[in-house]
């Protein structure tokens, strides 16, 4: 061709291009269409605080892989992006500023010039990660773009909150709740994480009333005793249970306590006897029903102490704690203190530990919800990958417990429930009442918030315009694949088949793929306060977008976790020049009549008239066995194996093998064969694109535009995903390739090992016997492969019984194979290097052989440091049976 091509692919001068180009061409936006299938993916709304992560940039990139892949597929494929307003995380953001910038709290503005400035921050501030995504290249339908406070989807939100609460599946009431004392709000048992601490075990004695007795109970919360009603002990403990029915004495306070039996005291736990605190303990709390004891709440919001603390009174809850053990030991209360690991809850957004608060919240019934979802799991209409997600999926709903659905904060969908000033009557509206239906008095609203996942559970459907029964809506739901991080399984995934089941009456995917966590080199979790997370923008600005993308799937078998580091991303580099270069090659042999030849119906007419090379047909069925095997990878969710796939059959059968193969034909002056040669080379290379594209879009856009022929689409993520023709797959051309493969490989092996200089040609000699062994005309007719690729300049057949002297072997398909070596070698010189060679690896044996019988070492050291070090000893073993193979070859 005349153009002259760019020795080096350079992304920068490529990837906002032909990002501009797709949006201006509209190729990402879908269709209503009655003659296409739809294929649908909502993404997980990233928070609108957010900035683009690792995280983002690997689950955004599987689910564009598949949109990409089903839009070629001729799907009619919509990928829904959108953001979620993340109420606490958004709160807490914008009040940091207000609070450095001004000075001010959110109370000195008030809710609703507060909320102003929330909306306002969003606007400006918020939402960067959209513009972010698509420096990746990921082909969302950007004009329908949501988020979770718009109008629409406000709108939906009320209208599930009406109707669950008519019908009785919303529901207020006082319990224990996860109370996250900085936030200042309610969290639901799913937003609390959970962290093993070092802590202590605080023994403290109880005053048996009217006695010289003591009651000893453990715990490691000793400033929550200043709330105890009661002491229980398990009714069948011998130990104690003459003391069930009297009275102790709280110690410092002072107050009486009932003494309780009860069956879930744990008699092994502590010394047997527990203290009963219903508004700091939600096992205490049931404990507390059970025996209609009155809880005593003695912390404010802050986790201060209130003024049922008594002396306490004001003090945070970890000085309480200090002054309170100090008093214990004075009044000789204080039996012992015992080192103690226990699980610690923390809120999920600011990792302040929480506190068990008893408090009135508003709830979800979740049990008439999960029992359809859990039956649609069984029943296989949703299906997990990996499958191993289904047993905890399954878990967690048979073990559902109500989901507290109100946060005491202002940024988010106010709860909709109106209460009468004057005859307390409760309304849930939609719209919001002007009076109280039953006596006409002033309404108040509920002030608190509704948790941000009630939103996002509408997602899928809300985002298509429910609760009107749109267009979109209709042909879009349900959708078909969910791409998310199993973190949020129960967050997000779980209720949103609840909903969509009671809503919708239909589940909302069919499909959910878990991907794994992005962790660091050292398997850590990457984290601001570790300083060890990488930057997906700077890895784009210093690799490529592609090399992003193809670098995160080819290090992420299914599911499983990825460990990173900045230098991973040479791989995708390394393999976006492999790409380049190999276009490059055919390029400056290709004309345009091969541009045309590059179609299906040109190489079925050359094969059929004997105008194509052995390797021709050979790369010919290769490439209808990868179309297939990728397909099928891909609709199975196995993308890492796709790209492990689509990597080997490019690098090492299209580049290494075919290209390699055909460069005498392509040097041929006989122009029908480099014709024929170069059709094929082109076909199947235009079909290699087609196969990477959605993993790597922007370089096979760059060159499908240069490659592409009049019956071509304008752009290759249009174009028709290739399909397999099983009239090119040839068993018997691929099994005398194979053959042609074996002899190369094993002639390269001696040449490598026998430390011949690579400008030399070598003799090959093939003995075989008459009943089997390597088909002669075959390789005959093809020497000119051994000569390209083996440096070959002399091929023989001998009977088995005349193997030459001094020569290397190798067996290919059962046939002995030699490389005569005089001539090639010095021999003493090469003897002396294998005995040097020989002597250095049996002393490193020697090593290894002690280390590895050492009881010391095998005891003491890790597991997979031992087995490191028995493979060490596998290899060099092999590697000196080699090494003495090679010195015998050489005679004396």
């Amino acid at each position: 061709m005349q153009q002259e091509l760019p020795k080096v692919y350079n992304p920068k001068d490529v990837e906002d291009r032909l990002y501009q180009m797709w949006m201006e061409k509209g190729y990402f936006t879908a269709h209503v269409n009655a003659d296409r299938q739809p294929y649908t993916i909502v993404i997980p709304p990233p928070n609108v605080t957010d900035v683009l992560h690792m995280g983002h940039a690997y689950c955004n990139t599987l689910q564009d892989i598949l949109t990409r892949f089903r839009r070629m597929q001729e799907k009619e494929a919509m990928w829904l992006p959108g953001m979620d307003h993340a109420g606490i995380a958004t709160q807490n953001v914008v009040e940091r500023n207000l609070r450095k910038e001004e000075d001010k709290s959110r109370h000195d503005l008030g809710r609703e010039k507060f909320v102003e400035r929330v909306w306002e921050w969003k606007e400006s501030r918020g939402g960067m990660i959209i513009e972010q995504l698509k420096k990746l290249g990921f082909s969302c339908d950007w004009s329908r773009e949501r988020f979770t406070m718009d109008e629409g989807l406000s709108q939906a939100v009320l209208e599930v909150f009406v109707r669950l609460f008519e019908k009785g599946l919303i529901y207020k009431g006082k319990y224990i709740i996860n109370w996250c004392p900085r936030c200042q709000t309610a969290l639901s048992d799913e937003e609390v994480d959970f962290q093993d601490r070092d802590g202590n075990l605080w023994y403290i004695k109880y005053p048996i009333k009217d006695s010289s007795e003591f009651i000893a109970v453990a715990t490691t919360r000793p400033e929550t005793m200043l709330g105890d009603v009661a002491v229980a002990v398990h009714p069948k403990d011998n130990r104690f249970n003459h003391l069930i029915g009297k009275t102790a004495i709280l110690p410092v306070v002072g107050r009486e306590l009932q003494i309780v039996g009860d069956e879930m005291v744990d008699r092994e736990f502590g010394t047997g006897a527990v203290k009963v605190t219903p508004a700091h303990d939600p096992n205490d709390f049931l404990v507390g029903q059970r025996h209609n004891l009155e809880p005593l709440n003695v912390m404010n919001g802050d986790a201060s102490m209130n003024e049922h603390a008594g002396q306490f009174a004001g003090m945070d809850r970890l000085k309480a704690r200090k002054h309170l053990l100090k008093e214990l030991k004075k009044g000789e209360y204080l039996d012992k203190i015992e080192g103690h690991k226990h699980s610690v809850g923390h809120c999920y957004r600011c990792k302040t530990v929480i506190e068990p608060y008893l408090s009135e919240q508003w709830f979800v019934k979740m049990e008439p919800l999960a029992a359809p979802a859990l039956q649609a799991i069984k029943d296989g209409k949703i299906r997990l990958h990996p499958a191993r997600w289904r047993k905890v999926f399954i878990h967690w709903l048979e073990n559902i417990r109500d989901w507290c659905i109100s946060r005491q904060i202002w940024w988010g969908h106010q709860i909709p429930i109106y209460t009468c000033s004057k005859c307390e009557h409760v309304t849930a509206a939609v719209a919001a009442p002007t009076a109280c239906e039953e006596c006409g008095g002033e309404l108040v609203q509920e002030t608190d918030v509704l948790d941000t996942w009630f939103s996002s559970q509408l997602w899928p459907f809300a985002t298509l315009g429910w609760p009107q029964e749109s267009e979109d809506l209709k042909y879009f739901y349900p959708t078909d694949t969910l791409v998310t991080g199993p973190d949020i399984i129960f967050f997000w995934v779980s209720r949103m088949v609840m909903m969509g089941l009671e809503f919708m009456g239909e589940v909302p995917f069919t499909d959910v793929y878990f991907n794994g966590i992005i962790r660091d080199s050292q398997g850590r979790k990457m984290s601001k306060s570790l300083g060890n997370g990488i930057n997906p923008l700077e890895m784009i600005e210093e690799y490529s977008a592609d090399a992003v993308r193809f670098s995160l799937l080819d290090l992420s078998a299914e599911g499983q976790d990825i460990k990173l580091s900045p230098k991973d991303f040479e791989i995708g580099r390394n393999f976006s020049n492999k790409v380049w270069n190999a276009f490059r090659f055919l390029w400056m042999n290709l004309e345009q009549e091969d541009l045309q030849n590059a179609n299906l119906d040109y190489m079925k007419e050359s094969w059929k008239a004997g105008n194509l090379s052995l390797s021709d047909k050979w790369i010919l069925s290769r490439y209808q066995k990868a179309i297939k095997r990728v397909t099928r990878s891909l609709e199975q969710f196995k993308l890492h194996e796709t790209a492990v796939l689509l990597y080997a059959f490019f690098w090492s059968e299209y580049c290494d093998w075919y290209l390699e193969l055909s460069k005498p034909r392509l040097g041929s002056d006989v122009v029908h064969e480099k014709r024929a040669t170069l059709g094929v080379a082109t076909f199947v290379f235009k079909g290699i694109l087609q196969l990477l594209h959605p993993f790597t879009p922007f370089i096979t856009e760059e060159i499908w535009q240069k490659v592409r022929n009049a019956s071509d689409a304008d752009s290759i993520m249009i174009s028709l995903w290739p399909v397999e023709s099983r009239s090119l797959v040839d068993e018997q051309t691929e099994s005398q390739i194979n053959t042609i493969q074996g002899l190369i490989g094993a002639v390269r092996n001696i040449r490598g090992e026998m430390n011949v200089a690579p400008n030399k040609t070598a003799q090959l000699v093939i003995c075989q016997n008459a009943k089997n062994g390597i088909d002669q005309k075959l390789v005959l007719q093809n020497k000119s492969y051994l000569e390209q690729l083996a440096k070959v300049d002399s091929l023989e057949f001998r009977p088995q019984s005349e193997r030459p002297a001094k020569a290397a072997s190798a067996i290919v398909n059962r046939t002995e194979i030699f490389v005569p070596l005089e001539g090639l070698i010095d021999f003493d010189l090469e003897r002396g290097r294998l005995g040097k060679e020989i002597k250095r690896v049996e002393k490193h044996l020697e090593g290894l052989n002690a280390k590895l019988q050492s009881r010391d070492f095998i005891g003491k050291a890790p597991e997979d440091v031992v087995e490191r070090e028995r493979k060490k000893k596998n290899d060099f073993e092999s590697n000196l049976k080699k090494l003495k193979l090679n010195l015998e070859s050489l005679g004396s």
